[in-house]
């Protein structure tokens, strides 16, 4: 496993703090909802916009964009490879609060999918890569003009484009795949700039002249029409399909696209050992389980009859099956034939009396 240095550890602390103060921000708005809701008071789904004054959704929107700042604080300290999976926490955390605040029931297999949500995000911080050091925007211009960044900025660019122009009108409507795709791909790309940006940032707080740099204003403009692109095609997929199966997938490839990005652009796993190469794809895999089994069987009620018959309540045999009176006969009381072969001699015997 790698050293922990004192930048780790803040973004380490960081990222956490963010999927913490997201988590509950859903449920502080949550909550604001349906106190208003309540009141009688015309709801949002409903064009309504009485939240305004509900002091819990105000508190819901604070945690939010107090979480959304930690977790960009934590890409200028920890690689992109370790914060961007441990954005599911905040899944997790939603999950949790709202099963205590809002009575909202968490399955089996929810409980499950937060154990092994937690135990992928162990694992992946035991075994997380550490990129090479980049402090300052001449070695972040360096690191972009690297050809393997371009060639692959320029794959996810035209891919994008494919998608959008000719795969969308054809396929968008049917296949949850295709939006899920450019917001992924796009979303790699916006990383990179917010792991710019929070190097300028880091700069500027310690007095060099960072908003003279043209890099710095590059970053800005690309980071906003790649946040706009994403939001839009999310936006798109989660009108067409239900969340519960966009969520989990986008996950899934946001966040391989996101490790692809980070390690082509910061070298991440050049210095790896195997150990820590496997420990970090296998923290990842399990959190991707625990983030599909949260959500995919979120609405799926598991109930005692989906148990085996000797774990329901009530529906056990009182007499365990070894103790029926059929068990204990000797072979002298066995029939010879079999039921089957009964019958068919039986028929055979009508067959010869009628002749």
């Amino acid at each position: 496993p790698v050293a922990m240095g004192a930048g780790f550890g803040a973004g380490l602390g960081l990222a956490l703090a963010s999927s913490a103060f997201i988590g509950g921000s859903f449920v502080l708005k949550k909550k604001g909802l349906l106190r208003l809701c309540g009141r009688g008071r015309a709801r949002a789904g409903q064009g309504g916009h009485a939240y305004l004054r509900e002091w819990l959704w105000w508190a819901g929107l604070l945690c939010m964009g107090v979480g959304e700042a930690a977790n960009f604080a934590a890409y200028a300290f920890a690689p992109a490879t370790l914060v961007t999976p441990l954005g599911a926490l905040s899944v997790l955390v939603s999950a949790v609060l709202s099963s205590i605040f809002l009575n909202e029931r968490l399955n089996v297999h929810g409980k499950i999918g937060c154990i092994l949500s937690i135990l992928g995000s162990t694992v992946m911080v035991i075994h997380a890569p550490q990129e090479e050091e980049v402090s300052s925007l001449e070695s972040m211009a360096e690191k972009l003009k690297d050809p393997g960044f371009i060639v692959f900025a320029v794959c996810v660019l035209v891919s994008s484009l494919l998608l959008i122009f000719v795969a969308g009108p054809r396929y968008g409507q049917s296949n949850v795949l295709v939006y899920v795709l450019v917001c992924s791909a796009i979303g790699s790309l916006s990383v990179s700039c917010v792991k710019g940006l929070g190097i300028a940032l880091k700069e500027l707080f310690s007095g060099k002249p960072v908003l003279k740099e043209p890099l710095a204003w590059v970053l800005l403009v690309c980071l906003v029409i790649c946040i706009s692109i994403q939001i839009n095609y999310l936006n798109k997929a989660l009108d067409i399909f239900n969340t519960s199966v966009v969520t989990p997938i986008y996950y899934v490839l946001f966040t391989t696209a996101v490790m692809m990005c980070s390690a082509i652009l910061f070298k991440e796993w050049q210095h790896m050992v195997l150990d820590n190469v496997i420990g970090s794809i296998s923290g990842f895999l399990t959190i991707v389980s625990g983030i599909f089994l949260l959500h995919a069987f979120r609405d799926m009620p598991f109930t005692p009859n989906l148990l085996p018959l000797f774990l329901q309540p009530g529906r056990a045999d009182p007499q365990p099956p070894w103790s029926s009176a059929d068990r204990h006969q000797s072979c002298q009381h066995q029939p010879l034939l079999p039921s089957e072969d009964k019958g068919t001699q039986s028929t055979e015997e009508e067959e010869e009396e009628e002749e």
